[in-house]
């Protein structure tokens, strides 16, 4: 057990409906002052293999189990999330130093509708059926079995049940484990799930290093599905691992993603789209880190930029009127600045930040715009997943376009412009899974969600959800003599 701004949480993992210990333990460390917060059961190939098997067993009752009793369940879980908004988001803040009032009005609240969300889609999921010759086609979705979900750390208990809610929405059961960085709000899931009566075994949480637990899940042949959000590399291992058993995979994994700013933008809308970029301390996947503006408009936008940038307060992720807590980990501060390092090397300008924020000290990185980044550098190729972003100019349409598809990501675009005739020109050519045009992070569960190239591999939402978590059969029917 772990007090944790004020609350209890059980650092055990979750087997089978119990509280299951690790002879080993790992250390968890808030990145808001680098102190121990918690130690917490380290688990391996015992514990997947145990958590495997508890799903496993569970699986036969759960997939039975009538669509409106599951829904009902799942409604029960996002209610009893709800009463604990302020407990999770205390306990999140703590654990990955994302801003406390991010969590409180929006981050836990959607954690509860996604729960909503795939319990109320469960109910209306379906195909019409149709005719072959006579023979009428039903189209159904299989419960496919034990589901491995491995989850990241920035957004840890969203993006969690982003992927668990739709999987035992589907009658899966489902072995969770949470980033080694950020685990404890998966723990308190674990026991709001037990509350709601969600019955042993249809949830497992197993904590540990990826190259332990997540190694051991991945390989498993007993497994059905893997859903991985995370890194490329880490997602190369995990293909490699699940390919022997043919197990299907959903990765959604890093961006480099562009905003384009047209000369015929509102300039202030733009500005405030690329600002909205230093988000969550720059840990975003989403994140459009290439600023692509152009050049008639170049200055004035800068202008702008910088004005209203350098207003965003950093510090202590508690105090609400903090915009940029700190980096997660010391391990990935470092990664961060050695980046910007070497795009400085590199001949990069910084024309905001460039460095750690030596006022606060630890893990806060400052908000950084660098310009003048050469073609094909470090710094505008790479996923940097902190508070950095580069700005480059273009002149003519069929540049910006180029330039935003010249990466081997795929994750997203942004697009701001005033012709409505040029956005539908152009997000037609830009090579993303989603695109958004004078907006930013607008995202219904309805619509199908996941990168192209290396960004990632197949689609996640509404059906598509459904989908992957599913086997899904078709069955043919000749006609009934009467």
């Amino acid at each position: 057990m772990a007090e944790v701004a004020g609350v209890t949480v059980d650092t055990a993992h979750w087997i089978g409906g119990e509280r299951v210990g690790s002879a080993a333990a790992f250390t968890d460390v808030s990145p808001i002052d680098e102190q121990p917060i918690a130690e917490i059961a380290r688990g391996g190939a015992a514990e997947a293999e145990a958590a495997v098997t508890a799903a496993t067993r569970a699986f036969p009752a759960w997939a039975r189990t009538s669509r409106e009793e599951r829904a009902r369940l799942l409604h029960a879980i996002a209610d009893g999330v709800d009463k604990r908004v302020e407990e999770l988001a205390q306990v999140e803040t703590a654990d990955n130093g994302a801003l406390i009032r991010s969590h409180r009005r929006g981050v836990m609240p959607r954690v509860a509708h996604n729960f909503r969300f795939f319990a109320d889609w469960l109910l209306q999921l379906g195909h019409d059926d149709f005719e072959t010759r006579g023979h009428r086609n039903h189209v159904s979705w299989d419960p496919a079995g034990v589901c491995a979900l491995i989850t990241p750390w920035n957004a840890p208990l969203m993006l969690a049940t982003w992927k668990v809610a739709p999987a035992l929405a589907a009658g899966n059961t489902v072995v969770l484990k949470p980033a080694e960085w950020s685990p404890l709000t998966a723990s308190l899931l674990a026991d709001i799930a037990a509350e709601a009566g969600l019955p042993d075994g249809a949830l497992n949480v197993v904590q540990g290093f990826g190259a332990e637990a997540g190694a051991a899940l991945v390989a498993h042949p007993g497994v059905r599905r893997i859903s991985f959000t995370g890194s490329v590399p880490t997602a190369r291992t995990i293909a490699a691992a699940a390919a022997p058993n043919l197990t299907p995979l959903s990765l959604e994994l890093g961006g480099k993603s562009p905003l384009l700013v047209f000369a015929d933008a509102d300039l202030d809308l733009a500005v405030d789209l690329a600002v909205e970029q230093y988000d969550n301390a720059g840990q975003v996947c989403l994140a459009a880190t290439r600023l692509l503006v152009e050049a008639s408009v170049a200055g004035e936008f800068t202008e702008r930029f910088l004005a209203r940038a350098e207003r965003l307060v950093q510090g202590d992720p508690r105090d609400l009127s903090t915009d940029i807590g700190p980096q997660i980990h010391r391990r990935h501060f470092e990664r961060v600045d050695g980046l910007v390092r070497r795009a400085t090397k590199d001949g990069a300008r910084a024309l905001l930040g460039g460095g750690p924020n030596t006022d606060l000290g630890g893990l806060y990185y400052r908000p950084t715009l660098f310009t003048g980044a050469p073609a094909g550098s470090e710094i505008l190729s790479e996923e940097v997943f902190g508070p950095v972003l580069t700005l480059q100019t273009f002149d003519t349409e069929e540049q910006a376009v180029a330039m935003a598809n010249d990466t081997r990501f795929g994750l997203a675009a942004t697009l701001a412009t005033g012709d409505p005739e040029r956005a539908a020109r152009v997000t037609e050519r830009l090579v993303a899974g989603t695109v958004w045009v004078n907006c930013f992070f607008v995202r219904d569960l309805r619509a199908p969600f996941g990168g192209s190239r290396q960004s990632g591999v197949g689609r996640e939402g509404g059906d598509w959800s459904f989908d992957f978590y599913c086997d899904v059969k078709n069955t043919v029917m000749a006609p009934w003599e009467k």
